[in-house]
């Protein structure tokens, strides 16, 4: 028996959401501890050309609502992206874990070879589901999990394997 597509990625991302939630909350126990203000973390980089951590939880973030909603043809919510602390970014992750629990298992089961297409700036993409899925969403997430990961191991933060495995 094939995995679903909701058991290919629900679960999953559910469970990693939960885990960047915990990182996020030992980053901001962290600066707390060590007095400082907790928007040096969050607003810090691995490199001046790449994103801050802000925009590491947004896009994962937005990689979970818009794909999913795409491939479930829904809605997804809209979220501001003006979130800068510690305690924004953990409302966001919960309102994303939020909109995952919303989804069932029939909205995505089914949607293999779904025809996705988007864009994103000058950049267009076309996609069937699975391939979106497996090849766009799954790991633009884990590479933004990671990086926001990266930027708090950094800096100082004692979070290992474990904590990003959950």
């Amino acid at each position: 028996m094939a995995i679903s597509m909701y058991q290919a990625s629900v679960p999953q991302l559910k469970k990693m959401l939960v885990n960047l939630s915990a990182i996020l909350k030992k980053g901001e126990e962290y600066a707390s501890a060590k007095k400082i203000e907790g928007t040096v973390l969050t607003g810090d980089r691995l490199f001046p050309d790449m994103l801050p951590l802000t925009r590491q939880v947004f896009i994962a973030c937005d990689q979970v609502k818009n794909g999913l909603s795409r491939l479930a043809s829904i809605e997804p919510p809209k979220f501001e992206d003006n979130e800068t602390t510690f305690p924004e970014l953990q409302e966001r992750v919960a309102k994303t874990i939020a909109f995952i629990d919303s989804i069932k298992p029939e909205q995505l089961d089914g949607t293999e070879a779904k025809e996705i297409k988007f864009s994103i700036k000058e950049w267009n993409f076309e996609f069937v589901g699975e391939q979106y899925l497996l090849t766009w969403i799954i790991p633009n997430f884990y590479f933004h999990v990671t990086t926001t990961y990266n930027i708090l191991r950094h800096n100082g933060v004692e979070i290992g394997k474990a904590d990003f495995l959950g």
